[in-house]
């Protein structure tokens, strides 16, 4: 028996999510359909984040077991050759039989793409803001999340666990022409985080809140207290990392 990893790159426009579900496309199904034509297995993969709807990623990393002798390289091409062309696999690697590609992550990554002018070209993969926003502001306003805290207030009221601390270790936004890109990184994060957290920061850099607001929006643990979700399709996991 072996555990592989995979690296994978998928536009989440057409999918309701990584996680498999009964209400339409997801792309752990996909690639388990995949691999059970390669390998004739009945395997079920575990990837290191769940990805909501519309969500895309760049750098998501998946594991699984497998009895196929087959290499990697081949395990690689076949699944690139059985795919639907919004899914790709990067890389198939063999590790340790103790590697889960969940639980062994010490970081993830995430960008978020927002337009100051409209777009053909990225229409699915940034969110086009018509209200002027301050560049100071969205700057100031990303270094308050740094450290250790509890995010209740931008996560969604329906996330599953009951710890919200989250470790951020860097919190940034950069210009690109036409735009800004918010760069997240962090131990872990919980449901529907990095979406509130831009959306929150867009509504500080609108005026919609006090300069002041975001620091204590976080205090209050509450999501109610909490801005805007931004929309899903502006969001990349575009990193995973291991000790």
């Amino acid at each position: 028996m072996r555990t592989l990893k995979l690296i994978l790159e998928y536009d989440g426009t057409d999918f309701v999510g990584w996680q498999s579900q009964q209400n339409g496309r997801a792309v752990q199904d996909e690639i388990d359909r995949a691999l059970r034509q390669i390998t004739g297995e009945e395997i079920r993969i575990t990837g290191a984040g769940r990805t909501d709807a519309g969500v895309h990623a760049r750098g998501q990393v998946a594991s699984f077991r497998t009895v196929s002798v087959l290499t990697c390289e081949k395990i690689r091409a076949a699944l690139n050759g059985l795919l639907p062309e919004d899914v790709c696999v990067h890389a198939v690697e063999e590790v340790a039989d103790s590697f889960h590609a969940r639980f062994d992550a010490v970081r993830r990554e995430y960008s978020y793409t927002i337009r100051f002018t409209p777009t053909a070209l990225e229409r699915r993969t940034a969110w086009f803001v018509k209200y002027p926003l301050s560049k100071e502001l969205l700057r100031a306003t990303a270094t308050v999340p740094i450290g250790t805290h509890d995010f209740t207030s931008f996560c969604k009221n329906e996330a599953e666990v009951e710890n919200r601390v989250c470790a951020i270790v860097g919190s940034e936004w950069e210009d690109r022409p036409g735009g800004m890109v918010y760069h997240v990184a962090a131990d872990r994060f919980v449901h529907g985080m990095v979406r509130t957290l831009v959306g929150t920061m867009v509504d500080v850099a609108r005026g919609y809140f006090p300069p002041d607001a975001f620091q204590k929006i976080m205090d209050k643990r509450d999501r109610k207290a909490g801005g805007t979700t931004a929309p899903a399709h502006g969001l990349v996991l575009e990193r995973v990392v291991y000790p």
